[in-house]
């Protein structure tokens, strides 16, 4: 399914600083970017590279003091997912698995799953089949943690928001990474654009390494799982920041659109799915 997508940004330097986006669509298997333009008014010239993972794509310019710009960045992308049966579905164990999960097993900055050992295995560690273990713990944070703006902030971990109940979708994907990983489920955070995300923003949700694939799971259930185009992936929010500034700068603007390029889009979410899943690669 194709989805156009666009974000802008305005900055204004107040001394010479340096901006770090993450705001560029992901090239993966099942996500092909058609198209896609970047800009910066007035011109700087920009420095695009890899995450140190060798697959968030980011880009790096300089700001002169007392200078303000606009970011543009638009694309066409083409989302592909699969939609399978995990009825069957058995734990990996540690022991099997692939190496290149591990960090999304250990608890990170945001994501403090030693701390929610106890909570998660009480509510959820007697459901054998990890997929409906993840899609009932995502339930769980639907229904008791309420969403709410203004309740949290950049500091804000999973401990906080299990403990506030309040948050956004910042906060409902980390505590979905953090009781994955208490129940030895590795778990990455997800951002990306949203269709029909109101009001349009940036949107998060994470992904739960199940069968040896990476399953997508959103508890805020604010958007349809299959109109979603991925930007990054990390252990958590600090990964995968859309902006990271170093010196003075000022944020002032940002808008952010993600429209249907195709016809009959069939929204998908969860409750109706039951033990299927969908897979973002």
């Amino acid at each position: 399914m194709k989805f156009n997508v666009f974000t802008e940004m305005e900055y204004t330097a107040r001394s010479p600083g340096t901006i770090i986006l993450n705001i560029h669509a992901l090239r993966t298997q099942h996500q092909a970017v058609i198209s896609e333009t970047f800009t910066i008014d007035p011109y700087i010239k920009v420095e695009e590279m890899t995450s140190a993972s060798g697959e968030n794509r980011v880009v790096r310019f300089e700001i002169e003091q007392d200078a303000g710009i606009k970011v543009s960045y638009n694309a066409t992308v083409d989302n592909f997912y699969e939609v399978k049966d995990y009825s069957d579905l058995v734990e990996i164990p540690v022991a099997k698995m692939d190496a290149a999960v591990f960090p999304y097993l250990y608890p990170s900055r945001y994501c403090q799953s030693d701390r929610l050992y106890r909570l998660a295995n009480n509510l959820f560690g007697h459901i054998m089949n990890p997929f409906e273990k993840v899609a009932t713990l995502t339930n769980w944070i639907h229904k008791n943690v309420q969403y709410l703006s203004g309740f949290s902030n950049a500091q804000t971990s999973a401990y906080d928001t299990v403990t506030a109940q309040t948050g956004v979708c910042r906060d409902f994907a980390h505590l979905g990474i953090a009781l994955c990983r208490a129940l030895t489920i590795p778990a990455r955070y997800f951002t990306g654009y949203a269709y029909q995300l109101q009001p349009p923003d940036f949107h998060a949700c994470f992904e739960a390494y199940l069968g040896n694939e990476w399953i997508l799971f959103d508890a805020t259930k604010l958007v349809p799982l299959n109109g979603l185009i991925k930007i990054a992936s990390g252990r958590d929010a600090a990964d995968t920041a859309i902006a990271n500034i170093f010196g003075n700068v000022v944020f002032s603007s940002m808008v952010v659109s993600c429209e249907l390029a195709d016809e009959g889009f069939d929204p998908l979410y969860y409750q109706e799915l039951g033990l299927q899943g969908l897979s973002y690669l």
